[in-house]
């Protein structure tokens, strides 16, 4: 299953994109209308990108009345990523959506304040306002991510989407000042992918929740690594800008990786790099069964 990473891609300029992904992720949605923040707000580096685009977007009531209708009218699966400056904006939020098909809770945006409460607080009150499934979107950043991920799981969350990028600062070689407005952003990109797998890895060991894994997925090797670390689904995120053909490129590129292994399908590669946690586990029944529910 491959999605694109929440903020990597306009399923309404590139409607053919968005249809060659098994589901399309929306950008952020918070409660008002955000601009974002000043110019410059993307920045190439050597091995992938920052960006500080600050959770630009129309807003929820907007969203609602003209975004999500023309989303829907595309025939593609539909996750809403939904953020918010405090519990009550997520639950809010998550309460209007409905005929979608997940949610995504940002919880770890680099370029905005956080919400006062925790994670785990948030998950709670949006599990309250909604029984869609509830995907806790996690930063690499958290110590203990495993730890915090048993804690969502505790919370309400039905799977995890892992990893949202790293704080990160390019310099202009002349200047010596910083090349973002903002001096720090959002690092996404190759380089990323060490990172995207401790993470998958460590969260599949804690839980039995679906993984949704991305961070520098480029090709289908990529893909398939993730799916080993215990991703049960794969997004793609820089690769986009790029390549407008990466899905279904890299889908192609995953079934000749899981040919040349004698593996039957995606499942089948699920947790292989776990030893003690052997092929098809509950780990992707689960996805399956969110899937088939939704």
């Amino acid at each position: 299953m491959f999605l694109n990473a929440s903020g990597c891609l306009d399923a309404l300029t590139a409607p053919d994109v968005a249809r060659s992904l098994d589901a399309f992720v929306t950008k952020t949605i918070t409660p008002e209308p955000r601009g974002g923040n000043p110019p410059v707000r993307i920045a190439e580096t050597e091995a992938g990108m920052l960006n500080s685009i600050g959770l630009a977007n129309p807003g929820r009531e907007r969203f609602l009345a003209e975004f999500l209708p023309r989303l829907r009218a595309l025939g593609v699966p539909l996750w809403v990523s939904v953020g918010g400056f405090s519990a009550g904006e997520y639950a809010e939020t998550c309460a209007r959506l409905d005929e979608v098909d997940a949610i995504e809770l940002n919880l770890s945006c680099p370029n905005v304040d956080d919400a006062a409460e925790t994670a785990t607080e948030i998950v709670a009150a949006c599990r309250e306002a909604t029984r869609l499934p509830l995907y806790a979107k996690l930063s690499p950043s958290t110590w203990d991510l495993a730890e915090q991920a048993r804690a969502v799981e505790a919370a309400g969350a039905d799977g995890l989407s892992l990893v949202n990028t790293l704080r990160g600062l390019a310099l202009d070689e002349r200047t010596l000042r910083p090349r973002l407005a903002t001096g720090t952003g959002g690092y996404s990109g190759p380089a990323l992918k060490p990172v995207a797998l401790a993470a998958v890895y460590a969260c599949a060991r804690a839980v039995d929740l679906p993984i949704v894994g991305m961070g520098g997925v480029r090709s289908g090797l990529d893909a398939l690594e993730l799916l080993a670390a215990g991703a049960s689904a794969v997004a793609l995120g820089t690769v986009l800008f790029a390549d407008p053909e990466a899905p279904a490129r890299i889908r192609g590129e995953l079934a000749a990786e899981l040919a040349e292994r004698h593996l039957s399908d995606a499942a089948s590669a699920r947790c292989l790099a776990h030893s003690d946690r052997p092929g098809d586990s509950k780990l992707g029944n689960r996805m399956q069964e969110i899937a088939a529910n939704s």
